[in-house]
């Protein structure tokens, strides 16, 4: 039976594990989205992992969903990179760069640009963060058929500052209900250009997105991310089997380097499982539960087929995360009120397990 412990291949990189670092907002950044000597010790801490898939990353200053999140669309921006990849290197890790842009889960108190999506349709009751507090997002402008093949290439171009500031891949964001996901979800996307209408049209941008990643940095540097019937961000999918069945059809020829799939339903991941020939990464925890996900949820799917299980909350409050697994020592739990307070509290200051400190002390 596969182990969490046993090594695999993934792409052109040879992984010491099967434990993924899930990518998660942590807002960190300074307020020009530059990496900062904190974000680098934090991914170090957890480089033990088999392999890290950092934050996400915007692509463009429109993209941006909340403040104090990193970009890679400057000069700036991809040398700040630089000491977090060095740092997760010398640490023995891998890290990819996830590039995520918000679409229409964004603000212009934060970007100063109004929102963009494939329509102008506004995300029912959705608040996303800006500097002066939770706002509800507002109506997007839908994109012309010209600047959306104008933000595939943004991906492409991002990847491209990625491998330059040092990541050994990156991983398009098609899930959660950013950009990508507002594309393929019915309720989000009402174009009737060939970005929309059925099913292909839906698919078309995800499709274009990460073909143009894959040329611009190889196929085996290039994941995708998708998280089919989690209706997060107010993205309802719809034809959920032929949507995303459609999709790895597409996607399949391209042989990106995996999929990592976010928690939906168990028939839903496996139907998948069934469609997709390549790696697969599965994140067993739901964006939204209060429960971290432990070995037992990691070791129920690697027994159904995934090669790799992603942590996000477990990974956050354990940086030695696979040392734990793999002793079998007690998980410390994630402190939900410092996910996104800025600082070190909360982000640098989760130990490693001592089993001096966890002794009872003697008599």
């Amino acid at each position: 039976m596969t182990s969490l412990f046993d090594t695999v291949s993934l792409g052109g990189l040879r992984l010491p594990n099967r434990v993924v670092m899930a990518p998660m907002t942590r807002i960190r950044s300074d307020r020009d989205g530059l990496a900062t000597a904190s974000m680098a010790t934090y991914y170090a801490q957890r480089a033990s992992a088999g392999l890290i898939i950092s934050e996400g990353v915007r692509p463009t200053p429109v993209g941006q969903s909340n403040p104090l999140t990193p970009g890679l669309h400057t000069p700036a921006q991809v040398d700040s990179w630089r000491q977090v990849t060095s740092a997760v290197h010398a640490h023995h890790g891998r890290i990819f760069a996830q590039i995520m842009h918000a679409g229409r889960i964004s603000h212009p108190d934060t970007t100063g640009h109004q929102p963009v999506a494939p329509s102008a349709v506004a995300a029912r009751e959705v608040y996303v963060y800006t500097p002066t507090g939770p706002q509800l997002t507002p109506t997007p402008r839908a994109l012309s058929t010209r600047e959306v093949a104008a933000e595939v290439q943004n991906f492409a171009a991002a990847a491209r500052r990625a491998v330059e500031a040092g990541f050994d891949g990156v991983e398009v964001h098609g899930a959660n209900g950013y950009l990508i996901g507002q594309f393929l979800a019915g309720n989000a996307n009402l174009r009737t250009d060939r970005y929309g209408g059925t099913i292909a049209g839906r698919i078309r941008f995800a499709v274009e997105a990460v073909a143009a990643t894959v040329d611009a940095i190889g196929a085996d540097r290039v994941g995708l991310r998708l998280s089919p019937g989690a209706g997060i961000g107010d993205a309802i999918d719809t034809d959920i089997p032929e949507t995303y069945g459609a999709l790895l059809a597409e996607l399949v020829p391209l042989g990106p380097a995996y999929l990592h799939l976010a928690s939906t339903e168990d028939e839903v991941l496996l139907g998948l499982r069934r469609a997709w020939p390549g790696t697969l990464i599965v994140n067993p925890s739901a964006a939204n539960s209060p429960v971290q996900a432990t070995r037992a949820d990691a070791e129920r799917w690697l027994a159904q087929g995934a090669d790799l299980v992603s942590f996000g909350r477990a990974h956050l409050a354990n940086p030695d995360l696979v040392e734990r697994f793999r002793a079998d020592l007690p998980l410390t739990e994630a402190d939900r009120n410092t996910f996104y307070t800025g600082g070190d509290d909360g982000y640098l200051t989760y130990p490693a397990y001592d089993a001096r400190l966890a002794a009872p002390a003697s008599a």
